[in-house]
């Protein structure tokens, strides 16, 4: 894997799941739908469930991966934020929001302390006005 990373180069796409699994589950229930509007009975109801239970279930399964990863990414900033900022920011990491700190993770520890001084005057909207103010970029390959 390339160690290359930066703002425009950073997101990672599954092709098996992004590209393959979610149009079949997506082609699927609408199918389904068709034939469920077409030849209405109990079986082509329940297979029209079984298609849009499975689409819903293979979004919130990517949702919930992705929920968990931002905690533990909150954490490991907060803990990296703890050791590298200086005393007197350190009282005010818990302002950060999770946004921001998962913006943050790309910064370099040089760049750290004034970018924190920049979330926390109100300058960054957000994990990508925070990506986009990196200039040191610390590459994040184990995202999922």
């Amino acid at each position: 894997m390339s160690t290359e990373q930066s703002a425009a180069s950073h997101a990672s796409m599954v092709p098996a799941y992004h590209y393959v699994a979610i149009p079949f589950l997506f082609v699927a229930t609408l199918y389904f739908g068709y034939v469920a509007a077409t030849n209405v009975s109990l079986g082509t109801f329940m297979m029209l469930l079984l298609a849009a239970g499975a689409s819903v279930a293979g979004l919130y399964a990517r949702m919930f991966a992705l929920g968990v990863q931002d905690r533990v990414i909150r954490l490991e900033e907060r803990l990296r934020l703890s050791e590298v900022l200086p005393e007197e920011l350190r009282p005010r990491i818990g302002e950060i929001s999770t946004d921001h700190l998962i913006g943050l993770r790309f910064a370099s520890d040089d760049q750290v302390e004034a970018l924190v001084r920049e979330i926390l005057d109100g300058k960054y909207e957000g994990r990508k006005a925070v990506k986009a103010a990196v200039r040191t970029w610390r590459p994040d390959h184990q995202r999922i």
